[in-house]
């Protein structure tokens, strides 16, 4: 069982790789004017890795890596059974609002160095 004081787990290298990702992608998306809200937000029905904001939109964004596009690429590797959970995560977060936002779904897709932003990727 973890202390307070106790030293932080080492990190495996997915999660390495899916953090280096996400920096990529916040990078990427804050050069684009979003600004970030939450990151890594967890709950009982998934995870969203960021929710930033687009003027007046709230926008929850899956970060995808792959080293190539063998396989279809990161894209393509966000499954329908990945886009429920994605659903399920973001209604969980919008409970805290008496009058939910403009939302919208969008994933930042890298494969080796190339990022591509797809807004609206996933539909609710």
């Amino acid at each position: 069982m973890d202390t307070p004081d106790a030293p932080a787990r080492p990190r495996t290298a997915r999660q390495v790789t899916g953090q280096a990702g996400e920096d990529a992608a916040l990078e990427h998306l804050a050069r684009q004017g979003l600004t970030l809200v939450t990151r890594n937000f967890r709950c009982k029905a998934g995870e969203i890795d960021l929710v930033m904001r687009d003027r007046a939109s709230l926008v929850f964004v899956e970060v995808r890596k792959r080293a190539s596009t063998e396989y279809g690429g990161a894209a393509a590797s966000i499954t329908p059974a990945k886009q429920r959970r994605l659903l399920r995560a973001a209604q969980f977060y919008l409970l805290r609002y008496t009058t939910p936002p403009a939302c919208r779904f969008d994933v930042v897709a890298i494969d080796g160095e190339r990022i591509r932003w797809l807004k609206n990727a996933i539909e609710a």
